[in-house]
């Protein structure tokens, strides 16, 4: 079992969150991110190559002039 280092009381668990990216005046949430979830506070934890497709995804979008976008996660 692995306990969730920001409550300290959650069990953490593989599950899917959302995430909101905020870059300059773009504002990005990207949905159903596989990662590891608190199940007391919600917190999500990604592993690298989830975080390494995260930051790609919301490199390319101030390049097209998105300032509010939400997209759905894809590996």
């Amino acid at each position: 079992m692995s306990t969730c280092v920001i409550c300290k009381h959650g069990e953490v668990k593989p599950g899917t969150t959302s995430l909101t990216v905020e870059r300059g005046a773009m504002t990005l949430v990207i949905k159903g991110i596989p990662a590891r979830v608190c199940a007391t506070c919600g917190e999500g934890y990604f592993d690298k190559e989830t975080t390494q497709r995260i930051e790609a995804i919301a490199h390319q979008l101030p390049s097209a002039g998105v300032e509010v976008g939400v997209r759905q996660y894809a590996a």
